[in-house]
């Protein structure tokens, strides 16, 4: 499987393109900002996206989704949960970088745990993580041993939990149980940040060792 990452908007978010070196299809993980950079990233793979499954919708992973709709026609695909976080994008916007973005994209369809999302012959495993947002999704490429995990789990932390619609306790049991299941050698590739395995944050995320659950209470 083809993976491309760049960082994008002012938060530092991890774009991804992935996309099947067999067919050309591909997709588009979190374009958050920064469309330009985005869209030369993906024209320079040669990819033709049919889908934006993004992992969340906060506004650092959103901003640039209407750029990369229109110029692909890939619809743009999130968990329902998520919606009314999407909903108080530019709001939040406003409050924290002190700009009108505009309107948040429209969400064109919906995404599931136990969906199996596929571009060309490559084929992506869905689970639900809530914790960090309500509808948190991590994509899985068993194929390749790699996981797409947006603001659930970091190299060394793990995603805040202290926004409206998210939940310490909800976290925890999230990556317990949709992600430290994974063997160790499982490769992390978060919303932000540098690139992991399961077994190294298993080992020393401080986060996750024996008796830490109450850095998880608000």
């Amino acid at each position: 499987m083809i993976v491309k990452s760049i960082v994008v908007g002012m938060l530092q978010v991890n774009c991804y393109v992935l996309g099947c070196e067999a067919t050309g299809e591909g997709v588009v993980i979190d374009p958050g900002d920064y469309a330009p950079r985005v869209l030369d990233l993906i024209r320079q793979t040669g990819l033709k996206i049919v889908a934006i499954p993004n992992t969340h919708a906060h506004f650092d992973h959103v901003l640039a989704v209407d750029a990369v709709r229109t110029a692909t026609g890939a619809p743009f695909w999130l968990h329902p949960a998520d919606e009314p976080v999407l909903a108080r994008g530019r709001e939040t916007v406003q409050m924290w970088m002190g700009y009108d973005p505009g309107p948040m994209p429209a969400v064109d369809g919906h995404i599931y745990p136990g969906d199996a999302l596929r571009f060309g012959q490559e084929e992506l495993e869905v689970r639900l993580a809530p914790g960090h947002s309500p509808g948190s999704l991590v994509y899985i490429h068993h194929a390749s041993r790699q996981v797409f995990a947006g603001d659930v789990l970091f190299a060394g932390g793990v995603g805040r939990f202290d926004f409206a619609g998210s939940d310490g306790p909800t976290l925890l049991r999230s990556i317990r149980e949709q992600l430290l299941t994974l063997p160790d050698d499982y490769r992390v590739y978060p919303g932000h940040g540098p690139a992991t395995t399961i077994g190294r944050e298993r080992r020393s995320n401080p986060y996750l060792q024996a008796g830490a659950e109450y850095l998880f209470e608000s």
